[in-house]
């Protein structure tokens, strides 16, 4: 088992996924690019890992593979080097690592991260678990309570992992570790993923693994983490970025308490702010316009005379007319939502619907 330092470890991210719980959002965009606070949601995660050292990254492509090569380019701009994989036909989020094992040869351990993950975990603590424990696999795990839509991972108290169960009845656990689809793998794992096959990790390689009597370990974290896979969760993620439950710098100056301008905001007469919320780049907010609480504005967005947005996510380059009433949507890019309308409770306005 090689002990590269943490600065040597390569990272894979996996941007493959077609995002359906996310549409239609997602019909025009990638779900590692869907926004929070203003900012791709694969990018928070990059930036994340980055600053804790990691430079090294590959990421797996199929659904608007163009898009994500075009936003992150070479990884330059967020301080590490980005190489990509694109896949024509999906091998799953196991058989995609398999494709790029030759990125991470004699490179010893490595990391897994899902590109729609979002979490302000410290992985150095999980990495120094995995050497600690001189596992072969460690998955990270979170906590949850009562109830939980997917299946539960079971540890022994010295975190060993022991069974995988799938969505257990609601009555059997009070609180249980789930998935949060970060990964930490030695070499010796690309032996029990095949080739040019679809293969998944929660399915197919960590049960193999188990089977194996491989060590395998879980790392419960207590950090932040929230898989941004539907859209209530969308929701929710945002949401508890600006309560400040997330340790994240939210961008741009804070204005008001909990209230963010980023640059070159424009604000009319009389317009009143909820906290929190957050005002994108180059936006404007005319006359009497009401704005909160839990509202995110992207950026070039205009918000018109005496319009009230609550509880809502605003795209960039959206334009909300005068006397619109908004609240719990999302209103995507481009939209433009005409004068006196009412949207309410979780409609989502996509530009893609209207061509």
């Amino acid at each position: 088992m090689k002990q590269n330092t943490d600065s040597d470890i390569r990272v894979m991210v996996l941007a493959a996924g077609v995002g359906t719980r996310l549409r239609p959002l997602t019909y025009r965009i990638p779900k590692p690019l869907i926004p929070i606070v203003n900012r791709p949601v694969m990018e928070h995660s990059i930036s994340n890992l980055q600053k804790q050292g990691f430079r090294k990254f590959i990421c797996n492509l199929h659904t608007h593979a163009g898009k994500i090569r075009k936003h992150f380019g070479t990884g330059k701009k967020l301080g590490v080097s980005m190489e990509y994989s694109l896949e024509k036909t999906l091998l799953g989020n196991a058989g995609g690592l398999k494709k790029v094992e030759g990125f991470f040869k004699g490179s010893g351990t490595l990391l897994v991260i899902s590109g729609d993950g979002f979490t302000d975990i410290d992985i150095r603590k999980a990495v120094a678990f995995h050497r600690k424990k001189k596992s072969a696999a460690t998955m990270v795990l979170k906590k949850v309570e009562s109830t939980f839509p997917f299946g539960i991972t079971l540890t022994n108290p010295a975190g060993k992992i022991t069974k995988f169960m799938e969505k257990p009845c609601i009555t059997d656990f009070v609180d249980a570790t789930v998935n949060t689809g970060i990964y930490i793998f030695e070499q010796d794992v690309f032996k029990f993923i095949p080739k040019n096959n679809f293969f998944d990790f929660g399915r197919d390689l960590w049960p193999l693994l188990l089977k194996n009597k491989l060590p395998i370990y879980g790392y419960v974290t207590d950090a932040y983490w929230c898989d941004v896979g539907n859209l209530p969760d969308y929701r929710r993620t945002v949401a508890d970025v600006l309560d400040g439950k997330v340790n994240i710098k939210i961008p741009g100056r804070e204005r008001h308490r909990s209230v963010w301008c980023e640059k070159n905001v424009k604000i009319g007469k009389n317009v009143k702010f909820y906290r929190p919320c957050l005002i994108g780049e180059n936006s404007e907010i005319c006359d009497g316009a009401k704005i909160g609480p839990f509202v995110t504005i992207g950026r070039r967005s205009t918000i018109g005379p005496s319009a009230v947005v609550k509880n809502s996510i605003i795209w960039d380059n959206a334009r909300i007319d005068g006397g619109v009433k908004i609240k719990n949507c999302i209103i995507d890019s481009g939209a433009a939502i005409k004068e006196n309308l009412t949207l309410y409770e979780g409609t989502v306005i996509n530009t893609e619907d209207r061509k």
